[in-house]
């Protein structure tokens, strides 16, 4: 199937132009993680999190008032789910001891809280608590998946091509990452397993896309040795342009229906694919080829420097010959 039949769009044209962009998005996104942080799930706050749904909608600031009077001000309330089901998440960072049925004390202590304020009958429908050691362990996990999995990528392309091109796709992908990152803090998603897993998942969507061009700029540079490494790149993604179309709209859309219709729980994966999709499929045509023009600019610069002195030393010998004919012809 062929969306695009003979495309010429000079992508690298726009690398700067796309460079500056990425870095204005990260910038900005480093700038709110450093000065208000990302929110933290659950699993990696440590805490106890408690959905209630009550039977008449009450106001989020009476149900974080109710709640604060025992806990204090640092706790999360916020919608969950379908409005029309009148539920809340509550979230309250400690959890007392881990053992034993002490760890139910603060969900019932929440009970109490909204019981007390009089918001009306209501049931807990969901509750989930971690202790601040396990939330630290998934947090060092977490790191050192992606941490690993950046070192598997750089390794591989780097055998399987040629170190420029492992560099280039480890940049891209760190690209992904960090501009992934910065829509999350600047839209305040919680920083969740699942958002862990949608951050892997798109490290593997954007380096396979990467690769797909990487391969074809391989071919490519057997079959078009007399053209420069920007033509045979431009050629190369001009050429995979359809399936990459494809395979990210299809993506793409998978990611928007479990963003619509997934539920509250899948809302950060689904949001965290979407970002992903994008991201990678535009780091993989401007930042990923960019990196290796880059890194390959003074090897070629290099190779051209020497080639033309080579040329006129073997120019030189053929000139000799041609003025000795002539005074041997005189």
């Amino acid at each position: 199937m062929h969306i695009f039949k003979n495309t010429n769009f000079d992508f690298l044209r726009w690398r700067w132009h796309a460079i500056i962009l990425s870095w204005v998005i990260i910038i900005a996104g480093l700038f709110v993680i450093f000065t208000k942080g990302i929110p933290l799930g659950v699993e990696f706050a440590g805490g106890t999190s408690v959905i209630a749904q009550f039977e008449t909608q009450p106001s989020i600031d009476a149900v974080r008032n109710a709640v604060a009077k025992t806990f204090g001000a640092d706790i999360i309330v916020q919608d969950y789910g379908d409005p029309a089901s009148h539920q809340f998440m509550i979230r309250v960072p400690h959890v007392g001891e881990e053992s034993g049925t002490s760890l139910t004390n603060t969900s019932g202590q929440i009970q109490d809280a909204l019981k007390a304020a009089g918001l009306g009958n209501f049931q807990i429908v969901g509750t989930e608590i971690v202790g601040p050691a396990v939330g630290q362990e998934l947090r060092s996990r977490g790191l050192w998946a992606t941490v690993l999995s950046l070192i598997g990528i750089l390794g591989y392309l780097a055998f399987r091509f040629q170190f420029s091109f492992g560099v280039g796709a480890v940049v891209a992908t760190i690209h992904d990452l960090l501009i992934t990152l910065a829509f999350l803090a600047l839209l305040r998603y919680d920083m969740s397993l699942n958002v862990i897993a949608a951050i892997l998942t798109i490290a593997g969507f954007s380096t396979n896309d990467t690769i797909v061009i990487f391969d074809r700029i391989r071919e490519n540079l057997r079959a078009m040795r007399r053209d420069n490494l920007t033509a045979v790149i431009n050629a190369s993604i001009n050429q995979t342009l359809g399936r990459t179309v494809i395979t990210s709209g299809t993506a793409l859309l998978t990611s928007l229906a479990l963003f619509f219709f997934g539920g509250e729980v899948l809302h950060g994966f689904a949001f965290t694919m979407i970002v992903g999709i994008v991201t990678g499929t535009y780091s993989s045509v401007f930042i990923a080829a960019a990196i290796v023009t880059f890194w390959n600019r003074s090897k070629t610069r290099t190779f051209a420097e020497a080639k033309a002195p080579a040329a006129a030393a073997a120019a030189a010998p053929s000139s000799r010959r041609k003025a000795q004919r002539k005074v041997k012809a005189s």
